[in-house]
């Protein structure tokens, strides 16, 4: 067990999968004095019934249980995108944690393994889902009211309605977002845009900023300034997120 007095963690939640009852109590236990909000299960069938009711961030899994075993349960979660996935095993040879890491788990502790040490991996787990959740987060943007998700190639107007984009569209929005308040020529859209070997003609460009004033004049103010024998001016402040 841990010692007292110690700091909680930020509020997460973990879900245990042994089925021996003395290691998912005792890592309940411990973990819960962090901070955490700890769920438990006995086998792998119990695992999908919390998963599917609770929102779970990282799963503590048992390699040698009955039923299906921890590294196929493991593979199952990693399919589906899921938690973060520790697994716990009594094998503990090179080609087994290695198989372990290979199937979807972010790390593999053999057994015996302290309290302290599977706290430390959990904190390492959830900072790299943290990190992961970042950098998803870092593909939105937002102007003037519009949200603009680069990772899924959505677009919000300001009422948070999904707005229509052909994927041309969308690429000449993207190089304004990334370029913003920056005079572009159109050989430099044309460019960033579809890459240096296009072969398409400059009024390309033209059609495709045409289209997008359409679609973003809905908010009333000037989003794309055509600035005369230079090319276009994307006029709004970006905002990350």
């Amino acid at each position: 067990m841990l010692n007292a007095p110690i700091p909680v963690d930020d509020s997460a939640t973990l879900l245990v999968v042994d089925d021996d009852r003395d290691i998912r109590m005792l890592l309940a236990n411990s973990l819960g004095a962090r901070g955490y909000k700890v769920e438990t299960a006995s086998n792998a069938r119990d695992m999908d019934l919390i998963l599917a009711r609770t929102q779970v961030d990282l799963v503590i899994l048992d390699v040698m249980m009955p039923g299906e075993d921890g590294l196929s349960a493991c593979r199952r979660i990693a399919q589906k995108d899921g938690p973060e996935i520790v697994l716990l095993s009594a094998l503990g040879e090179e080609q087994d944690r290695i198989l372990g890491l290979e199937v979807g788990a972010s790390h593999y502790l053999p057994k015996p393994c302290s309290p302290r040490e599977i706290l430390a991996t959990v904190r390492a787990a959830l900072r790299k889902r943290g990190a992961q959740t970042a950098s998803i987060e870092s593909d939105v943007y937002s102007f003037d009211g519009w949200r603009i998700d680069l990772g899924s190639h959505e677009l919000f107007d300001p009422k948070g309605v999904l707005v229509g984009l052909t994927d041309g569209e969308f690429a000449v929005l993207r190089v304004f977002i990334e370029r913003p308040r920056r005079v572009l020529s159109r050989e430099a859209l044309l460019a960033a845009a579809r890459g240096p070997d296009s072969d398409a003609y400059d009024r390309a460009i033209d059609v495709q900023v045409s289209r997008l004033r359409r679609k973003l004049r809905s908010s009333g103010d000037e989003i794309i300034r055509t600035v005369r024998n230079e090319g276009y001016l994307f006029v709004p402040r970006v905002a990350r997120g």
